[in-house]
């Protein structure tokens, strides 16, 4: 498991000491006591950096000065003792049926103990805030969630400090009221994880965390393993730091608000992320915003579990496809399994990025921007992909193994360095209906009537591709930087443009002479560059299978 990377705080969350939430926050959730390790996080959100950032999401909105905090005074919590199948409390504040525990009021509970077969119910008024504090905590609940936030305003559970806690659903959810519960932790109000203790969360069926409202974590070790999603937000997601391991039958983290569009946001500060996920690794309908982290991600069964397979086809149309070598059912046809994938605008700032995906491992519905970062990408489709614009600051890009590198409406990259092994092209500014959807009959589609091209003002480029290793369907400039371009398929170029061609200063070498002749010479070269490496971290080697004589394309015209 990778280390926590509280360095990937930058200027931005200076701003994170403004009271909020996902929506703001009152000025009564400031608490009494004050840690060091409260006090060390703050001063992490304060520290400058000198890189170049895109914002997109209100980051000063995203935490308050409480979910930040994670303590409490443990001499005026009020203290739930945990006894097998029943629990003892002397608090008024407390009602205990059996082995059900219903917290009536504002207040911080602290909950020691296990219990083998019972629950947490919040009962609290609208108003109220609650803070419940597991401190070394094991609730089994055989038919419903072991804490369940019926009502709040809002509900901090707390990780005290060196204690392993644990929560799990017994295999199935039998309705107690009209809520459809359906997490280990589901809540209908607002809900921060912090702390510094560790969670294991144990979901059969199910997800993992659920909040109807927002989620906010902000501390704490969690290792989450749900037959569904491992955490879901509906308004908004928002991690400032953790340490995250989920396995997750669905996608890993999910943040979506099927009624309001401008909701289901997903905020990232930073963090470690080891994420194996059956749909997407981490999945936001909404805005999505990545400052900072380590991220581990893999799906499905990686993209080992691809291979780039090629046929016949006419002028202008791929040369190839990509189709999964086991056996796939109908329910796998559906399934979403990308690695990042935020269906609004989606931002970048920085972080570690180790992602082995069957589908794009960066899909974006909306604009993308990268500003810095590392990138290890290996995809049985397009390492990066943007229904619209794709614009790169900086960064460090290895992708020994695509169907297409990077695509998008257009590509402007300003800075960064890259180094692409890809089974069709390299770079593709593609328009209209693009066949390079993850070969299952699927087109990935641009904005329709928007121009296309391919901007690139410096960079270092590495591109190896059995398809055109540059392909823009609108103009193709070059400013700048260094390309050295390597076409190993045949009927395809190094370079590619549907419109104007301009270099005013970059450095470009091609193995068939098609700086000179962009799209003109279509002899595929000779072989060089070592060809298609092996894949992800997870999922073992595999070679890309060569194209067919003649079954190379051209231009990726709209079909």
């Amino acid at each position: 498991m990778k280390q926590i990377h509280r360095k990937t705080f930058i200027l931005l969350l200076c701003a994170l000491l403004v009271l909020g939430g996902c929506q703001s926050q009152s000025s009564s959730e400031q608490t009494t006591v004050e840690s060091s390790e409260s006090s060390q996080i703050q001063a992490e959100t304060s520290q400058s950096s000198s890189t170049t950032i895109t914002s997109t999401i209100d980051v000063s909105s995203q935490f308050s000065d409480r979910d930040l905090d994670g303590t409490y005074d443990e001499s005026s919590a009020i203290k739930v003792q945990l006894n097998g199948s029943s629990a003892s409390c002397d608090s008024d504040a407390v009602t205990i049926s059996g082995s059900q525990i219903i917290v009536k009021e504002e207040g911080v509970y602290l909950f020691s103990g296990s219990l083998t077969d019972g629950q947490i119910v919040v009962s609290a008024g609208d108003t109220d805030k609650v803070q419940i504090v597991l401190n070394g905590a094991e609730i089994t609940s055989s038919t419903s969630a072991p804490i369940y936030v019926l009502e709040a305003d809002k509900v901090f559970i707390t990780l005290a400090a060196n204690t392993e806690n644990t929560l799990t659903n017994g295999g199935e959810y039998v309705a107690i009221d009209e809520n459809n519960i359906d997490g280990v932790i589901f809540s209908k109000a607002d809900l921060t994880l912090n702390g510094t203790g560790t969670l294991t969360i144990n979901a059969p069926v199910g997800h993992g965390v659920v909040s109807k409202d927002d989620l906010v974590i902000t501390r704490g070790t969690y290792i989450i393993t749900a037959e569904s999603q491992g955490l879901s937000g509906k308004d908004c997601i928002a991690i400032a730091d953790g340490s995250f391991t989920i396995v997750s039958g669905k996608d890993g983290i999910h943040a979506e608000n099927e009624d309001d569009t401008t909701l289901g946001s997903l905020y990232i500060a930073g963090g470690s992320f080891d994420i194996d996920a059956q749909g997407d690794a981490v999945s936001a309908s909404g805005t999505l915003q990545i400052d900072g982290g380590s991220f581990d991600l893999f799906t499905g069964e990686g993209s080992a579990s691809v291979t780039m397979t090629s046929s016949t086809f006419g002028p202008g149309q791929r040369g190839s496809s990509a189709t999964q070598t086991d056996s796939s059912t109908a329910s796998e046809d559906t399934t979403s399994q990308k690695g990042i994938k935020g269906e609004g605008t989606f931002t970048i700032n920085g972080g570690v990025f180790t992602i082995d995906t069957v589908d794009d491992c960066f899909h974006a519905g909306g604009e993308l921007y990268i500003t810095s970062g590392e990138f290890n990408l290996s995809s049985g489709d397009d390492a990066i992909h943007s229904d619209d614009a794709v614009t790169i600051e900086d960064g460090t890009f290895s992708i020994p193994y695509c169907y297409e590198g990077i695509e998008g409406l257009s590509l402007t990259i300003n800075g960064g360095s890259f180094d692409i092994v890809s089974h069709d092209d390299g770079l593709n500014g593609a328009g209209g209906a693009d066949g390079s959807g993850f070969g299952r009959g699927q087109q990935d589609q641009f904005s329709s009537g928007s121009s296309s091209f391919i901007l690139i003002n410096d960079g270092t480029f590495t591109i190896v591709s059995q398809g055109d290793c540059i392909d823009s369907n609108g103009d193709l400039t070059i400013n700048g930087g260094v390309l050295d371009l390597t076409c190993n398929g045949a009927g395809n170029t190094a370079l590619d443009t549907d419109g104007t061609y301009t270099n005013n200063g970059g450095s470009v070498s091609t193995n068939d002479g098609s700086e000179s002749n962009p799209g003109g010479m279509g002899m595929g070269g000779g072989q060089r560059g070592g060809g298609p490496q092996g894949g992800g971290q997870r999922g073992g080697g595999m070679a890309m299978t060569p194209p067919q004589e003649g079954a190379g394309s051209g231009s990726d015209t709209p079909q």
